[in-house]
């Protein structure tokens, strides 16, 4: 008859017992023998004395094995985040100044989303879309696009209300000659 545990299925605890067997850091050798501890029948007191781990830590691994996520194992980050390097914020400012459609995207302009989640997959890295907003900042760059035309001539302050102004109208003859409209508004 089959070795029978409480939570695992032979599959899993034999996936566990090979992965123990590999050169694995502390913490993750430590969640594996949790689930493992509790697939035998162990209580959480057992655990935390044997392995010399939080009981907060013993319970949420033996959680893990009861709702049959063990092959999750490895998944939940271990430590600090990881920071943003100088060659990240490098690539982050060639993708900013690039064109999107150049990487396999169908729009035309970056957005602080699509930079995060384009990053995320080159480096492993996520960083929220605010913290990339905050680094272009930095940077003195936007994901906003830039206008084509700078204005060379301020716009007219004096004019109020409803009076546009045209100017700079290169196909007029006499380039002294302004044109001004007065926009009526009508109320229906």
């Amino acid at each position: 008859m089959e070795n029978q545990g409480l939570y695992l299925t032979e599959f899993q605890r034999k996936l566990l017992l090979k992965r123990l067997q590999s050169d694995l850091r502390l913490e993750y050798r430590r969640r594996i023998e949790i689930m493992l501890l509790a697939d035998a029948g162990k209580s959480q007191t057992e655990i935390c004395e044997s392995l010399k781990c939080s009981a907060e830590t013993a319970r949420y691994w033996t959680h893990i094995a009861q709702s049959g996520q063990a092959h999750r194992w490895d998944a939940r980050p271990m430590g600090r985040p990881k920071e943003v390097t100088p060659e990240y914020l490098h690539l982050l400012a060639e993708l900013v100044q690039s064109n999107p459609k150049e990487y396999g995207y169908p729009f035309r302009r970056w957005t602080a989303p699509w930079l995060s989640k384009h990053l995320a997959k080159e480096f492993g890295l996520e960083v929220s879309d605010r913290h990339i907003n905050r680094l272009l900042k930095q940077m003195g760059l936007s994901t906003r696009s830039r206008s084509s035309k700078p204005s060379s001539q301020p716009l007219d302050t004096a004019a109020t209300g409803s009076t546009i102004t045209i100017r700079d109208l290169q196909a007029v003859p006499n380039p002294s000659f302004l044109w001004s409209l007065n926009l009526i508004q009508s109320r229906r």
